[in-house]
């Protein structure tokens, strides 16, 4: 892998050696993720190198980032009434990540600024959630704070601090884990170099995750023929009850 890169080196340098800027050559172990059955998660490696035509001794932090394609979601709050939970508020986004994995080569706020790390999305902290209608600011953070805890405890959202490996100033390295819940689509990796607290380069590369066989034909069912997939679904569940409840009789 490392001579593999080395060549990208050698024939993109040329390339840019007019560039002040790195060049990033940025890659990803797999372009595919088939989501079959018993698919019990996976581990992507985003790995490349950063190219430094002016060959000064900058030394570059790098950031790699993975989301998942995005989709609306429902929040709502519960709170406890005469020991009872019941929901409560609830607000409504239009835009959240299904997945965000962030991995750094030191903590982000070492090597950018907030108001750097909220432009470019580095960190959970600074994610855009994007909320539908007007609500408080205060009542807007209290749900996005909840919404990213559930989605870390769920293992869709993560942040790696010292995540990425750097080696000989111009290799790098990170590991991003894959739940086996992960939702199919296009996901993107971008990879940023940092310099000074400033975004010097950046590069993007795609996932495809996508479902097949017994799974895919599940879901396309329940797209094409919902009414008839959710009686399904009911009568399956009286069915297996009721046979449990005879089985369980019988011993």
């Amino acid at each position: 892998m490392r001579w593999w890169l080395l060549l990208l080196a050698l024939v993109a340098a040329p390339l840019g050696a007019q560039e002040r800027d790195p060049i990033l050559v940025p890659d990803i172990s797999q372009h595919e993720i088939v989501l079959r059955q018993g698919f019990t998660g996976d581990t992507l490696l985003l790995y490349g190198a950063v190219l430094d035509p002016a060959e000064t001794d900058t030394q570059y932090d790098v950031v790699v980032v993975l989301k998942g394609p995005s989709e609306p979601i429902r929040v709502r709050e519960k709170e406890r009434f005469l020991g009872i939970w019941l929901n409560a508020g609830s607000t409504e986004y239009r835009s959240v990540p299904s997945f965000y994995a962030l991995a750094s080569s030191r903590p982000v706020l070492d090597i950018v600024d907030e108001r750097t790390a909220a432009i470019y999305e580095l960190g959970l902290d600074y994610l855009q959630l994007s909320p539908s209608g007007i609500i408080d600011p205060e009542e807007q953070a209290r749900f996005s704070a909840g919404l990213v805890d559930l989605r870390t405890r769920q293992g869709f959202y993560a942040q790696y601090d010292n995540g990425v490996e750097i080696s000989e100033g111009v290799l790098y390295r990170a590991d991003i884990p894959i739940p086996s819940s992960v939702v199919a689509g296009r996901y993107v990796a971008e990879t940023f170099a940092i310099a000074d607290g400033r975004v010097i380069s950046s590069a993007t590369a795609e996932v495809q995750v996508f479902k097949e066989g017994f799974e895919l034909g599940v879901e396309e069912a329940a797209n094409d023929f919902a009414f008839f997939y959710g009686l399904f679904a009911v009568a399956l569940s009286v069915v297996m009850g009721w046979a449990a409840g005879r089985l369980f009789a019988l011993i």
